[in-house]
């Protein structure tokens, strides 16, 4: 080692091993065989299997996703405030990983109760799963900035975490209802509730053993100091989200991306479904979501180099725009056409959602120079606010929108208008929310120049 690198990793800039990487996107693709399986199939879950009604599952969504936001920034705030014997960010992937597991298992059992205490069991179960979620996510989230400040190395763990999250998107969006079929014969029916249940319980402990992975193969370098965190109040929450203005606008596109992102893939099943006619094609339509990014994600740092933060943002918008305009003015019966523009979409959205996720610690190194504490938890807590706020409306629209148009999970041929709401969800209201998205990210205005700049303030005060 050299006396400059020896003297670059003094001041916080680390370079990692590629084992240490890959840990560290286990972490994150864990989450995903956890929480995305269940944000994914859930509501399908509920509505055709369970046997709830549209309206009460997404009043339901509605209420969970509030009380899961409202809890994101106290465990911003306790963990930044407190460690645990393991370390700052990683002891929470150690102690949560089984209990995480074992809930997700729960929300998918049905009860053998009457309606309103099957209602009852399905608001506890997933209540605290997504209670649990949160105290994985946001320390989890916190952790790559206590890796190393090096942005460069930052990029290579975003892309390698979300690459591997792509991993398990695949796995997800085709292999849940593949094997779901193959175990019950049918993903659609209350006969079904066996195969899910053993599905879930594949995802379960293949998620378990990614998390163990992730909290053993990373080391924490950079936390706050003991003196500072006894500094952090819960007052910090509020103060941060106001004066530090890279965060609230990087908030508000984790709120309109997730909400594109549930809404996307509430509807994607339903499409496949009913309006194309075949449930047997879900897995095909669903895995096209992941796999573009599989071949996209690893250019990603030279894409940035080349194109910049927004000029990267901006393209892959547009091309998620036109895949949404595809799948919204394309007939049914064109299958391979919608699935073309679901592939367009996919190559758009995928960039633009892994993307976002390297901007959190541009934001946390901002608020570092501006007060001289890095408050990771907060900063992520707040991220993980606005990003489950979006959530909470993909979650509730969907429930409303077919409530509306007049699904009924009984029919096996849906009217007319509830085609036509499966297909807004799917399509229209999604390219809206990226016009918004454009706009959110043309007020996005901390540069590279600037972070070099306030990275070598931060450098000389250490």
């Amino acid at each position: 080692m050299t006396d400059m690198t020896k003297l670059s990793e003094a001041k916080g800039y680390y370079r990692l091993s590629w084992m240490e990487r890959i840990a560290f996107g286990s972490g994150d693709m864990a989450q995903n065989f956890i929480y995305q399986t269940v944000t994914t199939y859930l509501l399908f879950f509920y509505t055709n299997v369970y046997g709830l009604n549209p309206t009460i599952a997404a009043a339901m969504f509605l209420g969970v996703r509030i009380i899961d936001a409202i809890w994101d920034p106290v465990v911003g705030a306790l963990i930044d405030m407190h460690t645990t014997r393991f370390g700052k960010y990683r002891g929470w992937l150690l102690i949560m990983a089984l209990p995480l597991t074992v809930l997700m298992i729960a929300c998918f059992i049905v009860p053998d109760f009457g309606e309103t205490m099957k209602i009852v069991y399905a608001c506890a179960t997933y209540v605290v799963l997504s209670i649990l979620y949160t105290t994985v996510n946001v320390p989890f989230g916190a952790l790559n900035a206590a890796l190393t400040r090096d942005q460069h190395e930052v990029t290579i763990l975003t892309t390698t975490r979300m690459w591997l999250v792509n991993v398990a998107q695949v796995a997800i969006t085709y292999g849940v209802p593949t094997l779901v079929i193959a175990f019950a014969g049918t993903m659609n029916s209350p006969e079904a509730r066996g195969g899910w249940l053993l599905t879930i319980v594949i995802y379960g402990v293949i998620g378990l053993g990614a998390l163990l992975f992730s909290f053993a193969g990373t080391k924490e370098r950079i936390v706050i100091s003991k003196e500072d965190q006894a500094k952090v109040k819960f007052t910090d929450l509020f103060t941060e989200v106001v004066r530090n203005k890279p965060l609230r606008i990087i908030s508000f596109m984790f709120i309109t991306a997730f909400a594109v992102m549930a809404i996307t893939n509430s509807a994607a099943t339903y499409f496949v479904k009913y309006n194309l006619g075949n449930e047997n094609l879900v897995g095909y339509y669903n895995v096209i979501s992941a796999l573009p990014a599989l071949i996209i994600l690893p250019f990603m740092p030279l894409l940035r180099k080349k194109l910049g933060k927004k000029g990267l943002l901006y393209l892959s918008l547009a091309i998620s725009f036109i895949g949404f305009a595809g799948l919204f003015v394309l007939p049914a019966d064109q299958v391979t056409l919608i699935f073309v523009f679901q592939f367009i979409r996919s190559v758009g959205f995928g960039v633009t959602g892994a993307f976002i996720w390297s901007l959190i610690p541009e934001a946390i190194t901002y608020g570092e120079w501006q007060t001289g504490k890095r408050i990771s938890g907060i900063a992520n807590a707040l991220i993980g606010f606005f990003f489950k706020f979006g959530l909470a409306l993909g979650g509730f629209v969907p429930g409303i929108v077919l409530s509306l148009t007049g699904f009924n999970s009984e029919l096996e041929q849906q009217n007319e208008a509830a085609l036509l709401g499966i297909r807004i969800l799917l399509a229209a209201l999604p390219a809206l929310l990226i016009i918004l998205l454009a706009f959110i990210v043309s007020r996005y205005n901390l540069t590279d120049e600037q972070l070099v700049g306030y990275e070598e303030e931060i450098e000389n005060s250490l």
